[in-house]
């Protein structure tokens, strides 16, 4: 006699069951799974700066002053600035990159030295920044830059004045500068060395600004800002270029601060370097500059203090306190944050 006999497998309906549970745990898994990489992305940043902070302190040690913003020939009537190195060529020693450091030339210009065309030094750059892997060629047979994502303390808003009597920031850094460990009267664990920024950070520049006051809001800023005719799209692209818009941040506004403006029809979260330092050497004018930290880290920027202890600050921190943090000597009183 015959039977008939059920075949095993799924039926359509469990099929589509059990495609909808894995659906599901992998919609609740990729949250988690994400949050994980960004956390060790975060810590990653962190490492850098720390690296940085260590490479700083060292240059110190083995000369006696912080390094400068940059060496601007102030008797050249020229835009010399624009190859002057900043303090992440001065540290190349101190951070494991000798062999780049001796193939290269601090006392000339940058743009044509070609040891670091094409070449990316991967403490300077946060992974969180999707722009930190895009390359800018210059143009004119000059070496091509990856960006830097972080940037030294250049201070609360003046940063360089070319003209007699000759004067920096209220940073630990500026072109010329001859800083001290002693210029950190502040405290050096409450004081500002380096902060996270953005890489290819729009900004306007060569003009403004009306008023040598600090803005103090964002309307005040973005007012400012607008005055300036000059726009770029390319800030902190030139990790060997030593001018604030490129290699530096100041604390004029708190971290991750928009300045939304316009070019043409498109929109814009910027910022601001009045004059470039030593544009036109000692004929220059004086710059200002609106360089914010910003991060890619949600709600916090990750920077590294003088003591060379590195830490998350958020972004909602008060204004006065970020400020105080970026002065080396403004006897402010600093508590928590």
């Amino acid at each position: 006699m015959w039977t008939l006999r059920r075949k095993s497998g799924f039926t359509l309906i469990e099929l589509l069951v059990v495609i909808a549970i894995i659906a599901v745990l992998i919609a609740l898994l990729l949250p988690a799974v994400q949050q994980a990489r960004e956390a060790a992305r975060r810590s990653q940043c962190r490492n850098n700066l720390k690296q940085m902070a260590l490479a700083f302190h060292n240059y110190m040690d083995a000369n006696t002053v912080m390094p400068p913003g940059a060496c601007v020939n102030l008797s050249v009537s020229a835009t010399g600035n624009n190859g002057s190195w900043g303090v992440h060529g001065r540290l190349l020693p101190y951070m494991e990159q000798a062999n780049l450091y001796n193939a290269v030339d601090l006392t000339q210009a940058w743009d044509f030295q070609m040891a670091i065309n094409g070449l990316k030094i991967p403490s300077y750059a946060c992974p969180s920044d999707p722009q930190a892997d895009v390359i800018r060629d210059p143009g004119g047979g000059r070496a091509k830059l990856f960006p830097t994502t972080y940037g030294f303390n250049y201070g609360t808003w003046f940063v360089f004045r070319p003209t007699a009597p000759i004067t920096g920031g209220d940073g630990i850094t500026f072109p010329n500068s001859k800083l001290t460990t002693a210029s950190v009267s502040d405290g050096t664990s409450n004081t500002l060395m380096i902060g996270e920024v953005k890489a290819w950070q729009p900004y306007r520049r060569n003009g403004g600004p009306s008023t040598t006051t600090r803005p103090d809001t964002v309307t005040a800023a973005t007012t400012i800002t607008m005055s300036a005719p000059d726009f770029k799209d390319t800030g902190h692209t030139e990790w060997p270029d030593g001018r604030v818009h490129h290699s530096g941040f100041t604390c004029t506004l708190g971290p991750n601060s928009k300045v939304i403006t316009t070019n043409g029809v498109t929109t814009y979260d910027t910022d601001f370097n009045s004059w470039q330092e030593g544009k036109n050497g000692g004929a220059g004018n004086p710059t200002y500059a609106i360089v914010t930290s910003r991060s890619h880290h949600t709600g916090i920027v990750n920077v590294a203090l003088m003591d060379g202890s590195c830490r998350s600050i958020s972004e909602n921190i008060d204004l006065f306190l970020w400020r105080s943090l970026g002065t080396r000597a403004g006897s402010e009183t600093v508590g928590e944050f």
